[in-house]
């Protein structure tokens, strides 16, 4: 029998964000799980243009919520989805998933 995974075992990435935008945040995070969720029917209905459109807005907005690694993974999926490599496309949803599950976010003054 496997034992259950205790929260303080799972690896968290810290983000640092500005109090400024503090409230804006919550609403950003949920909004980037349901893009997941859309990139994946797509992926199942091989709807690559609106991969492509979901990758680019997570590149474009994640930097500027102060989240580099869905700008990063956003980029990815933009270029996975010309490519139609749905495969990766798969991949980078999981890896956006997973890091939003562990993503830990810290309020700082600018």
């Amino acid at each position: 029998m496997t034992q259950p995974v205790r929260s303080e075992t799972i690896k968290r990435t810290v983000v640092y964000v500005y109090t400024e935008i503090q409230d804006l945040v919550p609403t950003f995070l949920s909004h980037q799980l349901e893009d997941v969720k859309s990139i994946v029917e797509a992926c199942e209905q091989r709807d690559y243009e609106k991969i492509q459109i979901l990758g680019h807005n997570m590149k474009g907005v994640g930097s500027a919520y102060g989240f580099d690694a869905i700008s990063e993974i956003g980029a990815s999926l933009e270029q996975c989805a010309k490519e139609r490599n749905s495969e990766k496309v798969r991949m980078l949803a999981e890896e956006v998933s997973v890091y939003l599950e562990r993503v830990e976010v810290v309020y700082v003054q600018a």
